[in-house]
């Protein structure tokens, strides 16, 4: 069963810009394409990023030889376009020497396609992202959502929102497609990467990660417990963030002396990957980290709906250095939005004393539990 997804690429088209489309593997980009190429009137030609054929038409800016190639053609679509050397160049010749032309390429690595396609393209491109499947897309239909969240949230908890881990019957099948996902396509996508030799390295600082979600991560703690300077784990952070594995949250201060400001936290963007990297697939009521899966939940699920929906907002965790916390903020028409992630819904928690007093009239404040999540998430 295909997953509808939140964006109709045909409907964005625009001539003269390019279309970039960008998220991890296996989150249903190229599906994306194939009904825009089944669906579509217009006359296209499609490459993949991978074959031969295509790198080298592409990796050359030779106007004469773009031209006979597209021909009459409305609609260019280049999937795994990273992987295509000097493939902004080409593209902005394209849109200058070809104004008609409809453009649209799918990046899964944006630390290869970015670093190509930044500069050349300034001004001629849009970028959309396609993550994994959001609460929206899966449920967001359904006559009564909140009961097959109730239904599947333990699903989502432990396996995740991949498409094809959801489309999976069975949890032996699930934890089959995440460990392949892991092994074949994230870490293929990382060790491709000039600069990184260790699939070994990258594992480990990942399980770290992993078991920090939540907490305020020490890059020093990091690089001590690996055994390498502060400066790789930054380095490979980086590109895990551009690989689209994880992201970071900072830390929001604007008033207080006592507020942490030059710490991050670092979420994953799909909690069936969290748990293949750690292994663990036990049922919740077995597990001690069901505040934190929650807390990563919630917060890639309010990431997804920021980018895809709106609204615009700068987000980020607060905490002072005596201990109160947020879990996630939201800056957004001068005004703060705080959201506390409780797995327990009958928890009775109340909004920190130094949040009221220092951001007051600017602020508002609200636990997120199982009970009250859709509307956060939803369009």
């Amino acid at each position: 069963m295909e997953i509808a997804r939140y964006i109709n690429l045909e409907d964005k088209l625009i001539a003269g810009k390019i279309l970039l489309l960008y998220g991890p593997r296996r989150t249903g980009k190229t599906t994306l394409l194939d009904n825009l190429m089944r669906t579509t009137k217009l006359k296209y030609l499609f490459y993949r990023g991978d074959d031969i054929n295509a790198q080298g038409i592409f990796s050359v800016p030779d106007s004469q030889k773009l031209a006979s190639i597209i021909g009459h053609a409305e609609l260019l679509v280049v999937d795994e376009a990273q992987m295509i050397p000097n493939i902004g160049k080409t593209l902005k010749l394209l849109v200058d020497s070809m104004p008609g032309l409809k453009i649209v390429i799918s990046g899964s690595a944006s630390f290869e396609l970015s670093g190509q396609v930044g500069e050349p393209l300034t001004g001629r491109k849009y970028t959309y992202y396609l993550f994994p499947v959001s609460i929206e897309e899966d449920i967001g239909r359904q006559p009564s959502p909140y009961a097959v969240l109730h239904e599947k949230l333990e699903d989502y908890m432990l396996y995740g929102m991949y498409p094809s881990v959801l489309t999976q019957v069975g949890a032996t099948e699930k934890r089959r497609e995440l460990r392949e996902i892991v092994n074949s396509y994230l870490l293929k996508d990382i060790l491709a990467f000039q600069e990184v030799k260790s699939s070994q390295f990258i594992m480990q600082l990942l399980a770290m990660l992993a078991y920090q979600i939540g907490g305020v991560v020490s890059m020093n703690e990091l690089a001590s417990e690996l055994g390498v300077n502060k400066l790789t784990v930054a380095r490979y952070i980086d590109i895990l963030e551009k690989s689209f594995i994880i992201f970071r949250l900072s830390g929001l201060s604007r008033n207080l002396r006592s507020e942490i400001k030059k710490s991050d936290k670092f979420f994953f963007y799909d909690n069936g990957i969290r748990n293949a990297i750690i292994d663990n697939f036990n049922p919740l009521a077995l597990r001690n980290d069901m505040g934190q899966l929650w807390e990563n939940f919630m917060i890639v699920e309010r990431h997804k709906k920021r980018l895809y929906y709106g609204p615009d907002a700068n987000q980020y965790f607060w905490r002072t250095w005596k201990g109160s916390e947020i879990d996630l903020v939201e800056e957004r028409g001068g005004k703060y939005f705080g959201y506390e992630a409780k797995w327990n819904p009958k928890k009775t928690v109340s909004a920190p004393k130094e949040w009221l007093e220092t951001y007051g009239g600017q602020a508002e404040w609200q636990i997120v539990t199982p009970e009250n999540f859709l509307p956060l998430v939803s369009p």
